[in-house]
C-alpha cells in the first residue's frame, strides 16, 4: 500500500486543471481526494451555452494545436467528441503558428467592402512582425519593452519606406493594421499590446494542427471527465475564504490527527487537508492575493502575481436571418478609416467602446449554425461592454454593422455575450506575459509552499492552472497539463524515499 493513499487532498476549483488532478490522483490509489468548487457547475472557463437552437462556446473555443502532443486533443479523440476532419492526420500536420488562416471579408467605416489585393500587404507585414516578436525570447534581446511599441515602430517604418501607393491606400492599410492589433489583444487577452512584454512574448509555444472545435460543445469533454470521478468527489457552491497553512488554524482534527492545512469557506465551513492544490484563475488570485492564504504568500510569489498579466476577452454572438458576408468567409474585419495611428485602445471607453470590436468570426458550418457571427472584444472596452444591457449592446453593434456594410436594414435576431470580467471567481479571461515579466514569474507562481529548504511538511499548498504553465499559459491544454503535474508531484512525494523528494516544475 502506498504511503499517501490516506492523505487528505483538497483541490480548489473544478476547472479542467482541478478535474485532471483529481482523476490522476484517484487512479493512482489516493482515497481522500475532494474538489471544492465555488459555483454550481464544473468546467471553469470551459462553458458551453446556446443561442436559440445553436450550441455556442461562452468560454474556451478551440483546441489549439490539435495533434498528438496535445492532451486535450487526445482525450477528445478518446471520447469521440470530434469530427473526422479534425482527427485526420492532414489536420494534425498543419502548422499555423497560433494564427489560423481564416478566409476574410473586410468592411470599412465608409460602408464599402475592401478587396484582398489592397489588404494583403498589411496582412503579410503583420504576420512577419509578429513572428519576429516571438524570436526575442530565445535570442535574449529586447529592443523595446513591449510588443505594441516594437510592432508600431517597425510597421510605420515599412509603411513609409515601401508602401508607395496613394495616401488613401496607405491609410487604409495602416487602419487595418490597427484592427489586427485589436485581434492580437483578443488572442493575448490583454487591454493593449503595449502591456505585453516583448522579451517574454515568445515564451508561448504553439503545437501543430489546425485549431478545431467540438461539434457538441466543449463541455462534452468536461462531462466525460467528470463521469470518471467517483460520485461526490466535487462539492459545489463552496467558495473559499482562506487557506490556513503551516498549522496556523488551531482546531482539533476530528480524526485524531492534525493536518497542516485548513481550508475555510465563506460559509464558515472548514476542511482539513495534508495537501491543497489551488487551481483558481490568476484574475481571482490578483484580487485576493493578500487574504487567500494565511500566512500570506512569500513576497516573490506575490510579486510574480502582481507582474503577470490577466486580461479580458469577451464574445458577442449574433444570429441573422440572412448573411451579409460571402459564403466562404470565415472572419470579418472592421476597418475604421480614421484610425491610421495604429491604436489598439479607444480614447473614450463609454462613447466609443465598440471600436475595440475588431470584427467577427463566422460559425461554421451554416447547416448546423444557421447565420451566426461571433464578435470579439478585449480590454477595458470589453469590461465596460459587460456593464451594458443586452439591448444596448445589440443596438450599438447593429448600428456599426449597418454603417460598415452600407445596408440600413440589417438587424440581428438574437444576441448572447460573455461577461468574464464580472464573473466573481474569474475576474477576466486568461493570462498573458506583461511588460517586465519573465519565465521566473510563472515558475514562482507554480512553486509549492512551503518553499524549498523549509523544515515544515512539504507540498502543503500547490498551484495549478493555465497561468502556471511556462509555454502553454492561456490554453486549456496548459491548464490540464498543470493539473497532472501537481498530481504527479504528490505521487512522486509518496513514492520517492524520504530525503530524495524533488521539486518538479
Amino acid at each position: 500500500m502506498m504511503a499517501g493513499q490516506n492523505a487528505n487532498i483538497l483541490i480548489i476549483g473544478c476547472g479542467i486543471a482541478g478535474i485532471g488532478a483529481a482523476q490522476r490522483l484517484i487512479r493512482h490509489g489516493f482515497n481522500n481526494v475532494r474538489v471544492l468548487e465555488a459555483t454550481s457547475r464544473s468546467g471553469g472557463r470551459i462553458k458551453t451555452g446556446s443561442l436559440g437552437s445553436n450550441i455556442v462556446e461562452i468560454g474556451a473555443n478551440w483546441i489549439h494545436g490539435p495533434s498528438q502532443e496535445n492532451p486535450v486533443f487526445r482525450l477528445a479523440c478518446q471520447y469521440q467528441l470530434l469530427d473526422k476532419e479534425s482527427m485526420s492526420e492532414e489536420n494534425q500536420a498543419v502548422e499555423v503558428g497560433g494564427h489560423p488562416p481564416f478566409i476574410p471579408n473586410w468592411f470599412s467605416s465608409s460602408g464599402r467592402k475592401l478587396d484582398s489585393e489592397m489588404m494583403a500587404p498589411a496582412s503579410e507585414l503583420f504576420m512577419t512582425l509578429f513572428e519576429k516578436c516571438q524570436e526575442f525570447h530565445d535570442s535574449g534581446e529586447e529592443p523595446l519593452p513591449t510588443v505594441g511599441e516594437y510592432f508600431k515602430r517597425e510597421a510605420l517604418k515599412v509603411a513609409n519606406e515601401e508602401w508607395n501607393e496613394d495616401q488613401t491606400t496607405k491609410k487604409l492599410r495602416l487602419a487595418y493594421l490597427g484592427t489586427l492589433l485589436k485581434v492580437e489583444c483578443c488572442v493575448s487577452g490583454t487591454h493593449t499590446m503595449d502591456d505585453v512584454g516583448l522579451g517574454a512574448f515568445g515564451m508561448y509555444k504553439t503545437l501543430p494542427g489546425l485549431d478545431c472545435t467540438f461539434p457538441g460543445g466543449y463541455e462534452g469533454l468536461i462531462k466525460h471527465m467528470m463521469n470518471e470521478l467517483p460520485k461526490d468527489t466535487v462539492l459545489y457552491n463552496k467558495p473559499v475564504k482562506c487557506i490556513h497553512w503551516n498549522n496556523t488554524y488551531k482546531q482539533s482534527s476530528q480524526k485524531g490527527r492534525t493536518c497542516p492545512v485548513t481550508v475555510e469557506c465563506i460559509s464558515g465551513e472548514t476542511f482539513d487537508a495534508d495537501h491543497v492544490i489551488v487551481t483558481i484563475p490568476l484574475g481571482y488570485l490578483k484580487k485576493h492575493q493578500h487574504t487567500l492564504l494565511q500566512p500570506s504568500m512569500p513576497l516573490r510569489k506575490l510579486h510574480s502575481i502582481q507582474r503577470m498579466g490577466f486580461g479580458t476577452n469577451n464574445k458577442i454572438f449574433l444570429e441573422f436571418e440572412m448573411p451579409f458576408w460571402d459564403e466562404d468567409c470565415e472572419a470579418i474585419y472592421l476597418v475604421w478609416e480614421d484610425e491610421s495611428a495604429l491604436a489598439d485602445i479607444v480614447s473614450d471607453v463609454k462613447m466609443a467602446w465598440v471600436r475595440k470590436l475588431f470584427g467577427f468570426t463566422v460559425l461554421k458550418p451554416a447547416e448546423t449554425f444557421g447565420h451566426v457571427l461571433c464578435g470579439w472584444i478585449a480590454g477595458h472596452e470589453s469590461e465596460y461592454m459587460e456593464t451594458l444591457t443586452e439591448l444596448e449592446v445589440l443596438n450599438t453593434i447593429t448600428q456599426v454593422i449597418r454603417r460598415f456594410t452600407g445596408n440600413a436594414t440589417i438587424a440581428p435576431k438574437k444576441l448572447l455575450r460573455s461577461q468574464w470580467f464580472l464573473d466573481p471567481y474569474t475576474c477576466g479571461s486568461y493570462t498573458y506575459v506583461a511588460k517586465g515579466c519573465s519565465d521566473f514569474d510563472i515558475d514562482n507562481l507554480a512553486e509549492p509552499l512551503p518553499l524549498p529548504g523549509s523544515k515544515d511538511q512539504p507540498l502543503q499548498v500547490m498551484f495549478a492552472g493555465e497561468a502556471t504553465h511556462r509555454s502553454f499559459f492561456s490554453t486549456v491544454h496548459g491548464a490540464l497539463i498543470t493539473g497532472w503535474r501537481e498530481a504527479d508531484r504528490l505521487l512522486s512525494h509518496y513514492t520517492t524515499p524520504a530525503g530524495l523528494v524533488t521539486s518538479k516544475l
